[in-house]
């Protein structure tokens, strides 16, 4: 039987002089009541209360039980009052995974979320792969392209291309493909994974003709989105990513789009949690704070002046104990 119902029953029998007002209280049965009460003395082995036709009354040990139980039910409440207030109102920490380059791109909603909601502390961790957000203690997860357990609750937040790209010198110096089989000539900086012996080293595009595949030999492999990034800047060759990895350098010029129309669909933006049941404030208000932004970014990775956030200039390096596909899926 229901230990803290038992004890419930008790008190209210002691509050209300009697088992028929406490039922009532309670909205149960008497007998209900009266088989909560006997229970509590059976197990403890002790009689509680004195019972008379009339009037029921607190024994020695009953009154000092009685007083712990009003004490422990009291604490009961006040810990389900807290959950509450939890619940509705953002705070504590919101533990985040994302993807390698999706730091730069929520930085913005990060700074506006912190203005909002000063009670809630982010604890931002970027993996090349998506962590066990129940098994690691993970609320949220925002990734590019993510391959999710399917037990996860996932919402769109936004669509967005890969981009290829290289700097204003390396073109100057090498020359713009028209195709991508032209790729083969030019140097590339490639995304490598020991634990994925293929990832980078084949891209994928689409064509009149259907999708197809370019093998490459890069003068770079690492699995650091970092250093392909700078890579690329300082005119080492092509890199390809998401939009969000490149996002400001393709917007300030300093990394300019090639062989667009060539490109693969564009992959989504995703919110990823493990319940859809009484989602806690902090996490269904975070999500609600990215959507908003993201509805205002020119996805087009082509429109320089597109009105974007400022991304931040630094980026965690990724974590090799991770377990979904790479922030850099366009691979064979």
């Amino acid at each position: 039987m229901d230990r803290v119902s038992s004890m419930l029953s008790f008190v209210k029998v002691v509050e209300h002089l009697g088992f028929s007002s406490a039922a009532r209280q309670l909205n149960l049965a008497t007998s209900v009541v009266t088989t909560h009460v006997k229970s509590l003395e059976e197990r403890l082995g002790v009689r509680l209360l004195n019972r008379t036709t009339r009037s029921v009354s607190l024994t020695e040990v009953g009154r000092a039980y009685y007083e712990r139980c009003v004490q422990i039910l009291s604490e009961i409440e006040d810990a389900e009052d807290t959950v509450q207030v939890l619940q509705s109102k953002p705070r504590g920490v919101l533990r985040l995974n994302t993807s390698p380059g999706m730091p730069w791109l929520i930085g913005p909603s990060i700074a506006e979320y912190n203005e909002l909601y000063p009670d809630v502390t982010i604890h931002l961790t970027a993996t090349s792969r998506m962590l066990d957000l129940v098994e690691e203690g993970f609320d949220l997860a925002i990734w590019y392209a993510a391959v999710a357990d399917p037990s996860l609750i996932i919402r769109s937040l936004a669509s967005c291309p890969m981009v290829l790209c290289a700097s204003p010198q390396y073109l100057a110096k090498r020359g713009r493909p028209e195709h991508p089989s032209e790729l083969s000539k030019h140097d590339s900086i490639i995304f490598y994974d020991a634990t994925l012996s293929k990832e980078g080293r084949e891209w994928s595009f689409t064509g009149p003709d259907g999708d197809f595949k370019v093998r490459l030999s890069g003068i770079l492999e690492t699995n650091s989105p970092i250093a392909m990034r700078e890579a690329a800047i300082h005119g080492q060759g092509f890199v390809i990513a998401p939009l969000p990895m490149l996002l400001d350098e393709v917007k300030s010029g300093a990394l300019v789009p090639v062989l667009n129309d060539f490109l693969p669909k564009r992959y989504s933006i995703d919110a990823l949690y493990p319940h859809r049941e009484h989602l806690p404030a902090k996490v269904r208000t975070f999500i609600d704070v990215v959507a908003k932004n993201f509805r205002h970014i020119n996805w087009d990775p082509c429109a320089r002046d597109s009105k974007g956030p400022t991304a931040p200039k630094k980026l965690s390096e990724p974590s090799k104990n991770s377990r979904t596909p790479s922030d850099l899926p366009a691979t064979g």
